[in-house]
């Protein structure tokens, strides 16, 4: 499921707890991709949790060295450390963990290759299948309905869940090991085993429809992405209008979504964020196309770096937002490596829109609401209003 499961984490609560995974991009990993500068480690603020307990990366490390130096596991100390800070985004990952997600920055996961969401009735559906992945080559088509992974019914969970189970715990998710999903087309219902693959995806695809239209999607912000979304813009026909898809962006690379605001404005303030108290802020690039009509369209999976970029063209006037309200990831996290190779997250800061909103927990109301069936038409009515793209 690149556009799911490609940036949802893997987060340890406990040793011998299932493994469970949180919707977490590039906000999430900014210093260790580069995207936000890393601050000074002395000067970290802890985080305090309900209890009012402060944990920071220093509490962190010295509860993971006290552990190894009693001979016990590193990592298990700092996951009851982050567990006790109360942070919601805190997390502890293997270093193989992390390595995994560091490539699928890269473009590059392990899976079967298909989108899913959640329905409003519970139901998860496939929205996508990736053409040559162990899904596409099953004949699992878009619209199917999943109903079980591995025998475990998934009606009603989070997609997060659902991609824990697809994905499997950190011994069996390698490129080869067996994933049995239970099926439904209609009245017809079946169980299909496929085999985990490395894959590598086109976060960024680009058609375009009658009328004059052009609708750049992005599924994540991966190395590139950025480029690619700037490529598309200047060889769209000039009369067209362009839909901005990211709906179920669950984040990625927030150099790459600055860079995919610099393709539609000409410079300026794309968000501001603190880390650890210290306001910092990101500016597109000068040159953009801002004549152009431009749509965006937005879902409740819609979150983190993919939120920062439709904040800014919305507070920046430059673009028609269309769609339901965004997940609400607005927190950043930064990394520590611990004594055993495995890495502890912790929050440091928040971001805000332009007009200084604050996502975390609120996410980005549209200008027009739509449901997934009528976001795209809608968007075809507003380009013609805007701008008479044909």
């Amino acid at each position: 499921m690149p556009g799911r499961d490609l940036f949802c984490r893997p987060r340890r609560i406990s040793r011998g707890a299932a493994l469970t995974l949180v919707f977490a991009g590039v906000l999430v990993t900014g210093a260790a991709t580069g995207s936000f500068p890393e601050p000074d480690a002395t000067a970290r603020r802890p985080v305090t949790g309900p209890t009012g307990t402060a944990t920071s990366h220093e509490d962190v490390q010295k509860a993971a060295a006290e552990a190894m130096a009693d001979g016990k596991s590193p990592m298990e100390a700092a996951e009851r450390a982050v567990s006790r800070s109360g942070d919601r985004w805190g997390a502890v990952y293997t270093e193989g963990e992390y390595q995994e997600f560091q490539e699928s920055l890269d473009g590059r996961y392990t899976g079967v290759g298909l989108w899913a969401r959640r329905e409003r009735d519970g139901r998860i559906e496939v929205t996508r299948v990736q053409p040559g992945s162990p899904a596409a080559e099953a004949g699992i088509r878009k619209g199917d309905r999943l109903r079980s992974v591995d025998g475990s019914k998934v009606d009603g969970r989070p997609v997060t869940e659902v991609v824990s189970l697809l994905r499997g715990d950190a011994d069996d998710a390698a490129a080869g090991t067996p994933v049995t999903l239970g099926l439904q087309r209609g009245t017809r219902a079946w169980t299909e085993t496929l085999h985990r693959a490395s894959l590598s995806t086109d976060s960024v695809t680009v058609r375009r429809l009658p009328g004059g239209v052009t609708v750049i999607g992005i599924a994540a912000f991966t190395k590139g992405s950025g480029n690619a979304v700037r490529a598309a813009v200047r060889q769209a026909p000039a009369d067209d209008g362009i839909v901005l898809d990211l709906r179920g962006n669950s984040g990625g690379l927030v150099t790459e979504a600055v860079d995919t605001a610099s393709a539609f404005l000409d410079g300026g303030l794309v968000a501001t964020y603190d880390v650890d108290g210290a306001q910092r802020s990101l500016h597109a690039d000068p040159g953009g196309d801002t004549t152009r009509p431009l749509v965006t369209l937005v879902d409740g999976g819609t979150m983190s770096a993919a939120e920062m970029l439709t904040g800014a063209l919305q507070d920046r006037g430059r673009a028609v937002v269309i769609g339901s309200r965004t997940f609400g990831k607005g927190s950043i996290q930064m990394p520590s490596e611990l004594p055993d190779g495995s890495v502890a997250e912790l929050t440091v800061g928040h971001y805000r829109t332009p007009s200084g909103h604050a996502v975390d927990a609120r996410g980005i109301t549209p200008d027009l609401d739509a449901s997934p069936g009528e976001a795209l038409p809608r968007a075809e009515t507003v380009l013609t209003g805007l701008g008479d793209p044909s």
